[in-house]
């Protein structure tokens, strides 16, 4: 791997991670009462996200949509049958009860992320049989539901209002 990739991937993964912070301290700017300051990181996080798209192009890693499905079952996979089961495991051994909550709703989710690209693959390698669902992820947990929200979240016992539509 060339420098040049192997910075790109660093990159990638650092403006994503920038994103992400962005928006939880945007969050907290909310609970806080600061709409400007919160509406700035709000800001600075689509503009990693700008980055981070450009990198993970420039890198070749977005092919076609079968093949990018390929990838996030893999990826999923992985999550939740390798890395989340390491992550709960020291943990727990650690006595950290809110990383084990947070690694055990994680773990479960990508596991249900897992299935859903999985079904949607075979959806599409079945020709023009792809049905229109809609999806709803909560947001305690981010388990993500087809079609509607259930009355509570099978994964956190979070009630219906907290899924959200994605458009």
């Amino acid at each position: 791997m060339s420098k040049s990739v192997e910075n790109l991937k660093n990159a990638f993964a650092g403006e994503s991670q920038a994103n992400r912070r962005y928006l939880a301290f945007a969050q907290k700017a909310e609970e806080e009462g600061l709409a400007q300051v919160a509406k700035l990181f709000r800001a600075a996080a689509e503009a990693e996200t700008i980055h981070a798209l450009n990198h993970v192009r420039i890198m070749g890693e977005v092919k076609s949509t079968k093949d990018n499905l390929a990838t996030a079952i893999s990826g999923e996979t992985f999550e939740y049958k390798t890395m989340y089961p390491e992550y709960l495991n020291t943990a727990k051994k650690e006595g950290n009860q809110q990383a084990v909550w947070s690694f055990d709703v994680a773990n479960k989710v990508e596991k249900v992320h897992a299935g859903l690209f999985q079904k949607m693959l075979e959806s599409l390698e079945k020709a023009g049989k792809m049905v229109s669902v809609d999806y709803y992820v909560c947001q305690v947990c981010g388990n993500t539901v087809e079609n509607e929200a259930p009355e509570r979240c099978p994964i956190c016992g979070s009630p219906k209002a907290k899924f959200l539509k994605v458009a």
